[in-house]
């Protein structure tokens, strides 16, 4: 039995609910997480295949296979990975920043960003589970997902600024937040149930897409309690990988390594199919 990660989050929503609806899931199970803890389940070999946070990839390269036309990614905004802070940006050189523990890719692109865009030196600690919230009297907080998003809809006089919006101001390129990883051992093991799984997925995405309406009608809402809020949101990811989101890709894999984050930059091993 082939095990998917799935990712816990609204911006997963739309290709899952696609690929559960349409297809029985004969030879595969899901495995549900929040980025983090999908990454050590692939590292560990608990799970088989994921969206994974993209610097999952760069370390470990040699265990992972990339699936290409899948990626969650943005070419600006993207709402869900934010820095709520108490200071406009230009003022937080030296200030401690507290981080989510739910995303190590979001953790080094803000620490990327404050280095290379700002030429600033912070300190960073991990904020506790029940105290995220810029309420709690951090001077400034990087919040992800579905957490981040309940946070800016609240009313408030906090700074927010969206770190895929950030990225493409800095370099001009997409921001590629997770790839869609394999095992590299499970790929050998059953090779005709990936390349099933992969079809599967570029058809849901697609599918997805273009039913991001009706999606939104059968999503629970939370606080959001209008369909368009889904639907606004959705329509700003970018779930393919093309030729510039690997350009993204692998500049930011060039700045994790020039600012100590990984040992080098890794090459981007692509899974191909032979015709």
């Amino acid at each position: 039995m082939f095990r998917v990660g799935e990712i816990s989050y609204l911006n997963c929503t739309p290709l899952f609910t696609v690929l559960r609806s349409s297809y029985a899931n004969d030879g595969y199970s899901f495995v549900s997480g929040h980025p983090s803890e999908l990454n050590a389940k692939l590292r560990s070999g608990e799970i088989d295949l994921c969206p994974s946070s993209s610097i999952e990839y760069a370390q470990n390269p040699d265990k992972y296979l990339i699936l290409p036309d899948l990626s969650i990614s943005s070419k600006g905004a993207v709402k869900s990975v934010l820095l709520f802070s108490a200071l406009p940006i230009e003022a937080l050189d030296g200030v401690s920043i507290g981080l989510t523990g739910e995303s190590e890719t979001s953790v080094i692109l803000l620490k990327i960003l404050l280095t290379m865009k700002y030429s600033f030196a912070n300190s960073y600690y991990k904020a506790a589970e029940s105290d995220q919230s810029i309420y709690s009297g951090h001077d400034a907080l990087l919040l992800i997902g579905d957490r981040a998003l309940a946070e800016a809809s609240k009313f408030y006089d906090a700074h927010v600024y969206d770190l895929g919006e950030l990225w493409q101001e800095f370099t001009g390129l997409p921001f590629v937040f997770a790839l869609w990883l394999l095992r590299e051992d499970s790929f050998h093991r059953s090779p005709q149930t990936v390349r099933l799984l992969h079809e599967r997925f570029v058809c849901s995405k697609e599918r997805a897409i273009a039913s991001f309406n009706e999606i939104s009608q059968t999503t629970k809402q939370n606080i959001w309690d209008n369909p368009s809020f889904l639907i606004n949101y959705w329509n700003i990811i970018s779930y393919d990988l093309t030729k510039e989101h690997i350009e993204g890709v692998k500049l930011f894999y060039r700045y994790a390594a020039k600012c100590g984050f990984i040992e080098s930059e890794p090459q981007l091993r692509m899974l191909e199919w032979n015709s």
